[in-house]
């Protein structure tokens, strides 16, 4: 699988296939030309960067049980591809296997994980916060303030579960099925991609795209 997000300036970030060690993530200019090469690491499972020049990638188990890139199983970037930080759990919490849920907003990234399947929440400053979440393996996340909104999880990948944010926990408040413009409910999904308060869903082809906010 190849990942690809835009950076600021114009430019862009590519990732793509690659053995342990390999240059294997191009940073492109807005003339499409190559500026840097470097080492990201296997099984990236989300790329995504935002507006202040942060690039941060997110692996499965594939890469992070082989590969000391990978192995942090959370890693920041600058925009120039220079390592900048890896996930390192607190004593006695899990490490990430796979990341299941991801999203980034300006500042700061969201991550559910296998295998306890916590709410990560980690800034840029490198200050990380853990929550228990009610919801078992999220496909997809929402957060705004002191909100966050998770699709799926376990058996149920139709629902959205509507959380409250506390120090230590994502409190349910609310559950709901999506539906579709047309009122059909939403039973199929590509991958959700979330970017602060919303969520975007592909639906049936690469051009038709679904948004729920919060």
């Amino acid at each position: 699988m190849t990942h690809l997000d835009a950076l600021p300036n114009g430019r862009f970030v590519v990732q793509g296939h690659g053995a342990a060690g390999d240059r294997n993530a191009q940073i492109y200019g807005r003339d499409g030309r190559r500026r840097r090469s470097f080492t990201m690491g296997r099984a990236v499972e989300y790329l995504m960067a935002d507006r202040q020049h942060h690039v941060r990638s997110a692996y499965f188990d594939e890469g992070v049980s082989i590969d000391p890139v990978s192995a942090a199983g959370l890693v920041r970037w600058d925009s120039g591809g220079n390592h900048q930080w890896g996930y390192t759990p607190a004593e006695g919490v899990e490490y990430i296997d796979t990341v299941y849920a991801f999203n980034v907003d300006d500042g700061v990234a969201w991550a559910g994980y296998y295998p306890a399947f916590p709410l990560l929440e980690v800034r840029t400053n490198d200050e990380t916060r853990l929550r228990k979440t009610p919801v078992v393996a999220p496909a997809g996340m929402a957060v705004h303030e002191e909100h966050i909104t998770m699709l799926g999880g376990g058996r149920q990948p139709d629902r959205l579960h509507r959380c409250r944010l506390t120090e230590g926990e994502a409190l349910l408040v609310e559950e709901a099925c999506p539906t579709l413009p047309d009122g059909a409910p939403l039973k199929r999904y590509a991958r959700p991609i979330g970017r602060g308060r919303h969520l975007y869903l592909r639906g049936a082809s690469a051009r038709q795209w679904y948004v729920l906010g919060i």
